[in-house]
């Protein structure tokens, strides 16, 4: 039984025993989440993750909708090569999977994919993990999206800037001789595709921006009527440089910054100029996210930790109202890349905000298990996710005190 904020609906003393009684004035009903950038690794890196393990991780994390992106093998740039990955998305899936198709054959920059043919199936165009680092080749991917319609959702790095680096070029690459990655390897390349998104008029979308002049140049091209949205990850806003260790589990791309940096991605939410969080899930092998900060591969897992790290770190200490978490992480994204808001049309999530919880990896459903926050005591536990009427997760301890079966 659920007890509501001020009176209960029945006198306790009429239940019969053994009957579980829960106090719910910490209980949220969501409306189901949609993370658009996640890597679930399936076809070709399935001892990574797989769409199973994914999407079970995912609804675990309170999100009923995930937009897979491309960097897989076979890469999705052929109706065929989609077409494989929905098959494994219907038969595996526990929630709704959109993959993103690449912008460029094989990722390599050189040709375009059909996006003609391509758009019905997928959620945008995007060649993740690396920049178009050919102007002329983004223009005419600009113009080919926006002639069918489509949206480009780039990840933004100038590959010459980046000399070797891989965290952060500040104090702590400094102090511990590290190769950074300059801020402007992110900020350069969002400058070039904004005036190419004004000149072709496509609809553009900047994948996990990490630093302020990213938010800077953003917020001016909005301010000037640009087609353009971007979003950011929960380990750029709860995490700077200062915290860095020497374990993969601090490296990703872009790596985390400076508490500038951090301090401008906060105001970027609040202003609206950051539209949505995603995690930028990232699943590897603990072989892979072994060989500390120079040498583990780029990538750390959030899907289970997302929400629990925003609540903890931006909306209960007063920063972030929770209707505005709950809109970046839910209504804002469906928005955008135009899904639908079935909120309590038989898809929701339900947390407790106040229950504590230590972030033990051991226990993700995740095949990976990097995160940065392993060891974090968080607020807001999942303890259910509804999709399309079935229960998709609960955490059947909250309601029984027995484990998961």
């Amino acid at each position: 039984m659920v007890q509501g904020d001020t009176v209960s609906l029945w006198d306790e003393s009429f239940i019969p025993s053994g009957v579980p009684v829960f106090d719910g004035r910490s209980f949220h009903l969501f409306p189901g989440f949609t993370d658009v950038h996640v890597h679930l690794r399936e076809p070709g890196f399935s001892y990574k993750e797989t769409i199973k393990t994914g999407t079970l991780a995912a609804a675990r994390g309170g999100f009923t909708h995930v937009c897979s992106m491309p960097n897989l093998s076979p890469v999705p740039d052929t109706l065929e090569h989609v077409k494989s990955q929905l098959d494994i998305i219907q038969q595996d899936a526990c929630i709704r999977v959109t993959p993103y198709a690449s912008i460029t054959m094989a990722q390599q920059g050189k040709a375009l994919v059909d996006m003609r043919v391509l758009s019905p199936y997928v959620a945008g165009f995007s060649d993740d993990g690396r920049g178009v680092q050919q102007t002329e080749m983004m223009k005419s991917a600009m113009k080919m999206a926006r002639s069918v319609g489509a949206l480009i959702a780039a990840h933004c790095e100038v590959e010459s800037l980046l000399k070797g680096g891989y965290i952060h070029d500040g104090e702590y690459a400094k102090v511990h001789h590290h190769k950074g990655i300059p801020s402007e390897s992110e900020w350069e390349e969002i400058r070039r595709d904004i005036e190419l998104a004004r000149e072709t008029g496509c609809k553009f979308h900047v994948c996990h921006i990490s630093c302020k002049e990213s938010v800077d140049l953003i917020r001016q091209a909005k301010k000037e009527g640009a087609d353009i949205s971007c979003e950011t990850a929960p380990h750029y806003l709860a995490l700077d440089d200062s915290q860095l260790q020497e374990d993969g589990r601090f490296k990703m791309n872009p790596p985390i910054r400076s508490p500038r940096d951090r301090e401008a991605l906060i105001e970027g939410l609040l202003d609206g100029t950051i539209d949505m969080i995603a995690t930028d899930h990232a699943p590897h092998s603990e072989e892979e996210k072994s060989r500390g900060l120079e040498k583990s591969l780029n990538g750390v897992v959030g899907l289970e930790t997302s929400f629990a790290v925003m609540y903890t770190t931006l909306v209960k200490p007063g920063v972030l109202p929770l209707h505005r978490l709950v809109d970046l992480m839910s209504v804002a994204p469906n928005s955008r890349f135009g899904f639908p808001q079935d909120f309590l049309q038989e898809t929701f999530t339900l947390f407790d905000t106040d229950s504590q919880f230590t972030v033990c990896p051991a226990d993700f459903l995740s095949k990976g298990k990097s995160t940065p926050f392993a060891g974090m005591e968080l607020n807001g536990r999942c303890l259910a996710t509804v999709y399309q009427g079935k229960t998709v997760w609960m955490d059947h301890k909250a309601f029984t005190g027995k484990e998961n079966p």
